[in-house]
């Protein structure tokens, strides 16, 4: 790349996704299955769980406590069979891999601390660390445009398979999206998209020439908003050429290894805690959607157009260690910073056992969470998506 091809203020920046086949967001599909079957049952189930695929074998590790009777193996062969492994040829096959099983119950350590002889409202967080949320005002859902059309292409990649308008397409992918944004004042706006990344795990028999026609037309084109591309727009599809080992036999997977695609595409920031199995005591999942509801109700009501928000917590204590709010410099004038955290502070109580009721987290609703994202989703049950009303 020429970096003369610049002008000043300009500046590119790259996000990537991968599709549900992808073996790493096979085991967070099935952590988060997991969790979903046991809250079913159970709203109050405490839940770690861990996924490790690797070729025709699954192991689901971790500590589940729970009056939930769950049938693990099943789970792990029925969410398997949906994203669409159904041949070892593909990666794995839902019917006849190997599943093992190796889960105990809480630490008693951890569950006295966390909420044993404690109201909900006070139950403690599940562990220490810090959790950021990110917004900002350059598309609709309040959400980076470089990491919102890397999700995008990815979870088309899966419709066009699924419904067989590319029936020689599997389950396995990848996406990358690179935006030129200028500087406008202090806020950033996107203007176009330099280039397009897509991998794809396709059958024997296609010719890389059709593949990428396909792709080109069925995927990117149908994504991408037409006033984004232009003539000098770089297209990669299939840039290895071969992609027909996939899944776990060629990689394997692990949950939680994907929390840059999970949240923000590396906008903002992250904490390192995984999402992905884990009930909302575990406020690197609790923490996190709350920083993202926080952060996006301060761009939504007109206080900053970027917004960055970070949470700190200690195991056992429900209150935060601390919250910082960082607008980037976009905050609205007459305002401070320091204004927006006396703002947050005020508005929201962001106590693991209060956002657990505020944003409905008992809820069954996590599969859904575990490919093309966890935020800047149009969904009713990712309740931490709809702005909240500020009193400033």
């Amino acid at each position: 790349m020429n970096v003369t091809e610049l002008e000043k203020g300009n500046f590119y920046y790259a996000s990537e996704s991968v599709t549900e086949g992808h073996p790493d967001k096979l085991c967070d599909q099935v952590s988060d299955a997991v969790l979903d079957a046991c809250l079913t049952q159970d709203p109050k189930s405490k839940v770690a769980c861990e996924t490790v695929a690797k070729g025709n074998f699954v192991l689901v590790c971790g500590e589940i406590t729970s009056n939930a009777k769950v049938n693990i193996e099943q789970i792990v062969r029925d969410t398997i069979k949906e994203i669409g492994y159904d041949d070892v040829k593909k990666g794995i096959d839902y019917k006849t891999c190997d599943v093992v099983i190796k889960v105990t119950q809480q630490s008693q350590d951890i569950s006295q601390s966390v909420h044993e002889k404690k109201s909900d409202d006070d139950m403690g967080a599940g562990d220490q660390g810090h959790m950021f949320g990110y917004a900002s005002d350059e598309t609709q859902e309040l959400f980076p445009l470089s990491h919102l059309l890397a999700l995008k292409l990815s979870k088309r990649l899966a419709e066009v398979r699924k419904t067989k308008v590319l029936n020689y397409l599997r389950p396995d992918g990848k996406t990358q999206i690179t935006v030129q944004y200028k500087q406008v004042g202090k806020n950033i706006v996107p203007f176009r998209v330099h280039n397009v990344l897509v991998s794809t795990q396709h059958d024997e028999d296609v010719k890389l020439e059709t593949l990428r026609a396909d792709i080109k037309e069925h995927v990117i084109l149908n994504v991408i908003p037409k006033e984004l591309l232009d003539e000098n727009t770089s297209y990669f599809i299939n840039p290895s050429e071969v992609f027909i080992i996939g899944g776990p036999e060629a990689d394997a997977g692990l949950t939680g290894r994907k929390i840059i695609v999970d949240s923000y595409g590396g906008w903002g920031a992250h904490g390192g805690g995984a999402f992905s199995g884990k009930d909302s005591s575990k406020v690197d999942r609790s923490g996190a959607y709350g920083a993202r509801w926080v952060a996006k109700s301060i761009v939504a009501a007109g206080l900053a157009k970027r917004c960055l928000v970070q949470v700190s917590y200690s195991i056992g204590l429900a209150d935060p260690l601390s919250v910082h709010v960082d607008t980037y410099g976009t905050v609205k004038e007459g305002f401070e910073d320091t204004d927006l955290f006396r703002i947050v502070c005020k508005n929201f109580n962001l106590r693991p056992g209060i956002l657990t009721k505020d944003l409905q987290l008992t809820r069954p609703i996590f599969s859904k969470t575990a490919s093309y994202g966890h935020f800047g989703r149009n969904d009713p049950d990712f309740t931490w998506e709809t702005p909240k009303k500020l009193d400033f």
